[in-house]
């Protein structure tokens, strides 16, 4: 099959940050210098591409991942000379931790990432949650050090939080030349030559000799750099240390595979919002990030066999594809954003869905240039596309042959820590509510509803009042529903700190057929599962639960075995100290009995669930709240307060620093504690201190604390 643009042309990356970085306003420079878009939209005027919901606009920040398809021609290239243009598919990440689902999802499809810095800040907190999503998915990355022309802003400075916080393997691309009102160009230390940007928005590069003041610094940081580039290789580094003088390709294909390896990563640096720096790093994605060629085939698992299979990134082998996020939109109704591991897909055609095992028409193809829509026929190995109107599938879903059947590995998603209740206001908003909750949690895999068993109403769980709030809005303006909303409350959890048994029959004899089911359980704290360590056909095990079947001799049917499992886990959904979901539990069924006439699925779940609650009660069970990772940034004559104020939260003091003229500390605080702290904070600081919060563990709860918890649950 001919393609427009061959396999090795083609990079599928992310724009990735701590919110504030500047992602948004970088991803509107590409748009405009790869021709997307004429005019550049900014954050603070509310007009840029990426951000197009209501809702970023309005607040300024990243919500929702937007996809681009745009087309670059490196700048070093002649611009008559097509030959080496290269086709993108960009994801602009949220940075804000409530929105943390669109990096990991975004992060999971994507070959490789661009991961931008507040060159005053350097690594903030949501910059190493992300750092770590991308470690998890071995996805190769390159650093744009951006807001050098901010006052404050020192290269030196993030460049080495880099190094402390992140990776020893970041070496220096480029040096800037200037610095806050003085940064000019940059400096590339494999050309040795300085670069500037001129014209309109920036768009001329124009070449010159390094000024004679920093010469010397650069031929420093270039020897540093070419040392850690040629060590990647030993017969370069010999001709290296032979003092032999190494090619700028030999270097440029060192460091394109030892980024690709993650062992290397290339820091580069600009302004973005003044132009400068943009085209450079555009380059580096070509010269250095991954085509899909480059990264190792996908895996998955058959699901006739279980076996573990592979798929590469190719035309000519079986289609694959993975569903990695649901939008509803206004004009078209639900998009399904999906990433071709291999194969073809055509517009027309009958999709099989390998999860749910169910056949669906796929009508219509779309290409995502942020909000506007393309449509295309086909999609090739290797490529991001949407489809229009697919109402079984959700995030996670494979998509494949038929005849070729994959299971790809799922998204796995961190669990809501807060939640509110919600009711409709009318009767006709009942109905509609309804609807949109359901739209918005299958767009959203971290919004998950729920509705309280005892009092009737819904309640919706989220990762922050932010996000709640963002989807409360939402339902709002595109569902038309209004609702009332009450307090935000934390997501505490239940468990298990000893082990227990307990045996429960549950008989009922009512004339005619009774009701017999006989279990004796086993349960225990559940275990970390070693990596690579294989399960036992008798083990289910996910998240939070393992089920253990060790019966012998068919003491119990095994058509039951299922209905004990469930029973299992709604003894769990109930808890036993305050009602709250029982999680990290190992659950074995030793021995049971059954009836030749009245042994039932029915029966058996209930004698499991009353088995499980009475064992969870003997197990010393306790109660886990949500811990916060939380950062402060305070002028000096505030810490002391501000470090008081944190203490009296039952917050633990981990570290203070200074950040230019201001204080950071850090610091891990029960959830509970922290609503409306920003409020606090600002009042106490006269508004001048800042705070970035986001979910790090969830631990156990003092006894004293656990008592007002269970007491306000009554």
């Amino acid at each position: 099959m001919n393609r427009a643009y061959p396999l090795e042309k083609l990079r599928n990356f992310g724009i990735i940050a701590h919110i504030d970085a500047g992602k948004t306003t970088t991803s509107e420079r590409i748009l405009y210098y790869t021709g997307e878009s004429h005019k550049i939209g900014e954050v603070h005027d509310g007009n840029t591409t990426t951000d197009w919901m209501e809702q970023e606009r309005e607040r300024g920040i990243t919500i929702t991942s937007a996809a681009i398809t745009c087309f670059w021609n490196p700048s070093y290239m002649d611009p008559k000379d097509l030959s080496k243009k290269v086709m993108f598919n960009i994801i602009d990440t949220p940075g804000h931790i409530d929105f943390t689902a669109e990096v990991k999802r975004s992060l999971r499809v994507l070959d490789g990432a661009v991961v931008v810095f507040d060159g005053v800040a350097g690594v903030e907190p949501q910059s190493e949650t992300n750092w770590r999503y991308a470690d998890d998915g071995k996805v190769p990355r390159i650093c744009f050090i951006n807001k050098l022309d901010r006052t404050g802003g020192s290269f030196e400075r993030s460049y080495q939080s880099i190094l402390d916080r992140l990776t020893k393997n970041a070496i220096r691309m480029q040096l800037p030349i200037g610095e806050e009102d003085a940064f000019e160009a940059v400096i590339d230390l494999l050309k040795m030559k300085a670069f500037y940007f001129e014209g309109e928005m920036g768009k001329i590069i124009v070449e010159k000799e390094i000024p004679a003041e920093y010469v010397e610094r650069a031929k420093k940081a270039r020897a540093e750099t070419i040392e850690k580039i040629v060590e990647q290789d030993e017969k370069v580094m010999s001709d290296y240390l032979d003092g032999k003088e190494i090619p700028l390709e030999t270097l440029k294909a060192l460091l394109r595979k030892a980024t690709i390896a993650n062992t290397l990563v290339p820091v580069f640096t600009g302004s973005a919002l003044k132009n400068r720096g943009v085209q450079l790093v555009l380059d580096a994605v070509v010269d250095y990030l991954p085509s899909p060629m480059d990264i190792p085939p996908v895996r998955g698992m058959d699901p006739r066999t279980n076996e573990e299979i592979f798929r590469h990134s190719s035309d000519e082998e079986p289609f694959s594809a993975l569903a990695f996020k649901l939008q509803n939109d206004p004009f078209v109704g639900q998009l399904t954003f999906f990433r071709v591991y291999s194969g073809t897909v055509t517009s027309g055609i009958y999709l099989y869905n390998s999860t749910t095992g169910k056949k669906e028409r796929l009508g219509r193809i779309v290409r995502m240039h942020a909000d506007k829509r393309e449509e295309v026929d086909i999609v090739l190995a290797g490529e991001i596309a949407a489809a229009v109107g697919l109402k079984d599938a959700k995030t996670s879903h494979t998509f494949c042959d038929e005849n070729n059947p994959i299971v790809l590995d799922q998204i796995v998603f961190p669990e809501p820590v807060i939640s509110l209740r919600i009711e409709p206001k009318t009767k006709a908003d009942q109905e509609k509510m309804g609807m949109a909750l359901k739209k918005l949690s299958d767009e959203d895999p971290t919004f998950k509803i729920v509705s309280d068993g005892e009092t009737g109403e819904t309640v919706i769980k989220g990762m922050g009042e932010l996000h709640l709030e963002i989807l409360v809005d939402r339902m709002k303006r595109e569902f038309g529903v209004e609702a009332n909303v009450g307090k935000p409350q934390v997501a505490y959890k239940e468990t298990i700190t000893g082990p227990a048994e307990a045996e429960h029959k549950y008989i009922k004899q009512s004339g005619g057929k009774g009701q017999y089911g006989h279990v004796k359980i086993n349960i225990k704290p559940l275990e970390k599962l070693e990596e690579g360590a294989k399960i036992p056909k008798n083990v289910t095990r996910e998240e939070g639960f393992e089920f253990v079947n060790s019966i012998k001799g068919g003491v119990i049917p095994i058509e039951f075995i299922p209905a004990v499992e469930k029973g299992i886990r709604e003894g769990m959904e109930r808890g036993v100290v305050a009602g709250y979901k029982m999680v990290d539990v190992s659950c074995e069924l030793t021995y049971g009995s059954y009836h030749d006439v009245d042994s039932s699925e029915i029966a058996y779940k209930i004698a499991a669930s009353q088995a499980f609650q009475e064992a969870a009660k003997k197990a010393r069970p306790v109660i886990l709240e949500p811990i916060m990772k939380v950062e402060v940034v305070t002028p000096d004559k505030f810490m002391g307060d501000v470090a008081g104020h944190l203490n009296s939260k039952r917050g633990v003091i981990e570290e203070m620093s200074e950040r230019g003229l201001n204080k950071v500390i850090k610091s891990k605080v029960p959830l509970s504690e922290m609503f409306g702290y920003i409020t606090t904070l600002r009042s106490m600081t006269e508004g001048r201190a800042s705070v970035n919060m986001e979910f790090d563990h969830y631990d156990i709860v003092p006894p004293n604390v656990a008592k007002e918890i269970a007491e306000a649950r009554k």
